[in-house]
């Protein structure tokens, strides 16, 4: 379970105010939300990579914001994350997917060329171990990405829009994958998008956040009825409303 209480955050200006919510565990949380609202921040605060000014954040039994860099070290270990944009490195793509294995885990290498390729085929992106980033496509990409992401079996999984610059039809096949891989490896996701009709597609429930604070959580169901001014507007993407 990962429980979020009270998070507050601010750079230059308030970024998060007050943010609470829980997401179960074996979940597929879905966080919506117009752009600068908060959401990655967010994302990031849950993973320890940023610190709140206030509030708590818990992975199953372990609170998050008060976690030294060791405690984290271990923690790493259970949480996988997708980051925005590809943050793949100038390495081939078996070294991308690789990296969390090599350094969180004392693992043979050969257990972990094993891995890769398990992977790669569960993207259906089989044998492309050698080639670079810079020679996929956005798709591919992303696919490499949810590869890497999911590679230590984490019960934790981050995405941070995961669908982001690709076209309906890719998009579609990426949730379609973060789904199967959720249901297969029995995690628990949250999924960040500003995709509101495909993200939906896949999530048990939704958050939406706001400038800063979570105005909704419900189930799919439920953002899709809901009556406020300003989640009806962004579920529904209607021209007219407050945002």
């Amino acid at each position: 379970m990962i429980r979020v209480e009270d998070i507050h955050l601010s750079f230059k200006s308030p970024v998060l105010r007050g943010v609470s919510f829980e997401v179960q565990e074996g979940e597929i949380y879905a966080l919506i939300g117009p752009g600068a609202s908060g959401k990655s921040v967010l994302l990031k605060t849950i993973a320890g990579l940023l610190r709140p000014a206030r509030g708590h954040v818990w992975i199953g039994d372990v609170e998050v914001t008060a976690s030294d860099e060791l405690q984290m070290m271990e923690l790493r270990k259970k949480i996988g994350m997708l980051f925005q944009n590809y943050a793949l490195f100038d390495k081939t793509v078996g070294e991308n997917i690789a990296f969390p294995l090599e350094r969180l885990f004392d693992m043979p290498e050969d257990e972990i060329r094993e891995r890769v390729a398990e992977r790669l085929a569960a993207v259906a992106l089989p044998g492309i171990e050698d080639r670079i980033p810079a020679s996929l496509s956005g798709g591919q990409k992303k696919r490499v990405g949810v590869a890497r992401a999911t590679i230590a079996r984490a019960p934790v999984v981050l995405y941070d829009e995961p669908t982001a610059g690709l076209d309906p039809v890719t998009s579609q096949k990426i949730y379609n994958l973060i789904r199967d891989e959720q249901r297969a490896q029995k995690s628990t996701a949250i999924v960040i998008s500003s995709d509101v009709a495909g993200v939906l597609t896949i999530a048990d429930r939704v958050g939406m956040l706001l400038n800063g604070r979570l105005i909704f959580e419900g189930t799919v169901e439920e953002a899709r009825a809901s009556k406020h001014p300003a989640v009806e507007q962004f579920v529904h993407g209607k021209t007219e409303g407050p945002l």
